[in-house]
Formats: C-alpha cells, sequence, structure tokens
C-alpha cells in the first residue's frame, strides 16, 4: 500500500467540518493520559492489536499525540500521529456506527493540524487504504515508489 504526502502549510480550512460534528453531538479532542486504556480498548475492539500498540505510542508523545471523537461519554474513532515514523499521520479509526457523520475528516484534520503546530511542513500518511478520501479532504498526493515504504517485513 503506497504513502501519501500532505502538505500541512496549505491544509484546507476546518471549521465546517467541525461544526457537522459538533452539531453530530461529537466532541473532538485530545485525548488525556489517563485515558490510554480507554482508548486501547477501543482500538482493540474495533481495529486491531498493531493499531493497539500505535495507539500507545501516541499517548506517550508530549503532547499526547492522538485525537478522539466522543458523544455521551463513548468514543466514537480516534487519529493519531507520530506513531510509526516521526512525521507520520495515523493510525485513524472510525467504529462503524458512527460512519457517516464526518467523524473522519474531523479527526484527520485535527491530527494534521497537530502535526503543523509542531512545526512540520509535511506529513506522510503511511500505507494508505482510501486514497480518495485523504486527496479529497487534505489534499494529499501520492509518493511514487513507496510500496511497502516502512510498513515491508511486518512481524504477525
Amino acid at each position: 500500500m503506497i504513502d501519501m504526502l500532505v502538505r500541512l502549510y496549505a491544509l484546507p480550512d476546518s471549521a465546517e467540518c467541525y461544526e457537522k460534528v459538533t452539531e453530530n453531538g461529537v466532541t473532538l479532542r485530545r485525548a488525556r493520559a489517563f485515558e490510554k486504556h480507554t482508548v486501547a480498548a477501543f482500538a482493540r475492539e474495533h481495529f486491531s492489536e498493531k493499531w493497539v500498540s500505535e495507539v500507545e505510542v501516541a499517548m506517550t508523545r508530549q503532547p499526547i499525540a492522538c485525537f478522539i471523537a466522543t458523544r455521551d461519554k463513548a468514543i466514537l474513532g480516534f487519529a493519531c500521529y507520530d506513531t510509526t515514523q516521526r512525521g507520520f499521520f495515523g493510525p485513524t479509526g472510525v467504529a462503524e456506527a458512527a460512519r457517516g457523520l464526518g467523524v473522519g475528516k474531523a479527526l484527520l484534520m485535527k491530527a494534521l493540524e497537530g502535526l503543523r503546530d509542531i512545526g512540520y511542513a509535511y506529513a506522510i500518511i503511511g500505507g494508505v487504504g482510501p486514497r480518495e478520501f485523504y486527496a479529497k479532504h487534505c489534499g494529499a498526493i501520492e509518493i511514487p515508489g513507496s510500496d511497502p515504504g516502512t510498513y515491508a517485513d511486518l512481524l504477525p
């Protein structure tokens, strides 16, 4: 799966996507250290053990490199950065029941803005699945020759 590059200095305005999720009763915020076990459990239940490992790394960064979307004290999704490699976005995931509310896009933008805020000019989205999603929402472009990139020789 190919990697994609995002120009953080040219991110589109995110206000509208944040308003959309707020209107649906969703709160977007940086996860807190004492929520590490809760965010990791969400990643384990809905996604994979590899993502649990990356969530745990994100929760050790200062500032914490994981944003979450919540509603009624339940996690709907998360987005991390600076986990597999510095300057990388991901992993990110939204529970199936919360898809279609704009949560994925809002979390993407929060994490990319987080990378920009700590001084990165570019972000890499590693091992991209939904290429069209990233191209549309943050102007990501494919990086030629990046497959398999950093994800070669994975342990089970």
